[in-house]
């Protein structure tokens, strides 16, 4: 198993064709104070499956500061198919939309996955501290 994608953003969507519509994709976010909370973002992933592997997968997504503390849960399932001989992979495209998360601290989060008693490093979010001025970036503001 890979993690072939991974990002954080504001917005995606599954299209007909196979493909994720992905919008607003960050790396970082200011806030002017901590904690902050971030109204919504959206965890992207796709992880491509070994031949061998099928059923129905649990995986788990936890959000961690730089010291491994968790602050945030994802949890979920998929279910992988056998591709035919001359297909490719299985993949599986996971887009998990988290309302209200909270970011105690500033520095650098990423966000870990655990599928198959496997452990994978997914995207990073670093937070800032930045001077509150009078209206705080939009969708993130102190809690």
């Amino acid at each position: 198993m890979h993690l072939r994608f991974s990002a954080v953003c504001d917005d995606a969507r599954p299209t007909r064709d196979g493909k994720v519509d992905i919008h607003g994709v960050y790396h970082d976010l200011s806030a002017p104070g901590f904690p902050a909370k971030q109204d919504r973002l959206v965890l992207v992933l796709v992880l491509e499956w070994e031949r061998s592997d099928h059923g129905r997968y649990i995986f788990k997504a936890d959000l961690e500061d730089q010291a491994g503390d968790i602050s945030l849960t994802v949890e979920g399932e998929t279910e992988v198919h056998r591709p035919a001989p001359d297909q490719p992979p299985a993949r599986s495209q996971l887009i998990m939309p988290m309302d209200g998360v909270i970011f105690p601290h500033p520095g650098q989060y990423s966000f870990r996955i655990k599928v198959k008693g496997t452990t994978l490093e997914g995207p990073g979010i670093f937070l800032m501290e930045v001077p509150e001025v009078s209206e705080a970036p939009e969708g993130l503001a102190k809690a």
